[in-house]
């Protein structure tokens, strides 16, 4: 079988100034960043759909697009995938002082493993200690730093939300984060009302941060469960599409109470096979 040494060369022949691949000589960090952000979710697919035997492969995608940065990077004298390694293999055994004592990686670990809490406890302080490390001015640190923007806009809005909530700034329950939707989806419509799109769009928005602040108090994550959304949505209309085309109708020409009561039937499908 390959190794990463492998891939590592092959990954140089691609940039071959003279004998590599003409679409990779193109390539920079930027033009590359969607792919990896594709590469990404099609691991987390794989994952949610229990795909296992495609899931190599996706995961060779994603680590892919590591090795595409670092050669990116050899090629400019910053830095190899060797100190990528390096750089994580330091941040995990940091950040796990229960399992490597003294930062040994092959000593013996504690025997009094910390309870879970208080891991996740202290991994939160090292997080932190490193963001102070990071800040280029350290009386403008702030607790939100290092959330990255790039992130999926729910995925980021309960990292935020998260962060906030470790210095007590967060509701102690969610009966009243549901009030909050309540007000929120009150003042969409009040925005409605008076035909004022960007206060619509703001309103909207902040309808959208306030839900995902309840599915983190409910302990689910938002960006998960729109994803399955997204695909239960996607597979009801699919079954209308369908059941269009055997009856030969264009769904064009159908009434919008033809297509919910074609979506009522989907609907009353799944749930006789919840494992559809």
């Amino acid at each position: 079988m390959y190794q990463l040494d492998d891939l590592l060369h092959l990954m140089a022949r691609l940039r071959d100034p003279q004998n590599g691949c003409p679409w990779d000589l193109k390539q920079d960090y930027a033009s590359i960043v969607p792919h990896t952000i594709e590469e990404a979710y099609e691991v987390a697919d794989a994952i949610e759909r229990g795909d296992f035997e495609h899931l190599p492969g996706e995961l060779g995608d994603l680590l892919f697009q590591v090795v595409y940065y670092s050669q990116l990077a050899r090629e400019e004298g910053r830095f190899e995938f060797a100190t990528v390694v390096d750089a994580i293999t330091r941040k995990l055994i940091r950040r796990h002082p229960h399992v490597f004592v003294d930062g040994d990686l092959y000593g013996a670990p504690d025997a009094a493993r910390l309870e879970e809490a208080a891991v996740k406890q202290r991994w939160e302080e090292l997080k932190a200690e490193e963001r102070a490390e990071k800040a280029a001015a350290p009386e403008q640190l702030s607790l939100l730093d290092d959330v990255p923007t790039a992130l999926p806009a729910l995925s980021r809005a309960a990292k935020l939300q998260r962060r906030a909530a470790q210095v007590g700034f967060d509701w102690p329950e969610a009966l009243p984060v549901v009030d909050k939707v309540r007000e929120e989806l009150d003042e969409v419509l009040e925005a409605m009302s008076e035909n004022d799109p960007q206060a619509i769009a703001e309103e909207i928005g902040d309808l959208l941060f306030v839900v995902t602040n309840l599915a983190r108090h409910l302990k689910v994550d938002p960006e998960a469960a729109l994803r399955a959304a997204n695909g239960k949505f996607e597979r009801r209309f699919r079954f209308i599409e369908q059941a269009l085309r055997e009856a030969a109708r264009p769904i064009e020409n159908c009434s919008l109470e033809e297509l919910d009561a074609l979506w009522g039937e989907a609907k009353k499908l799944e749930k006789q096979s919840p494992g559809c």
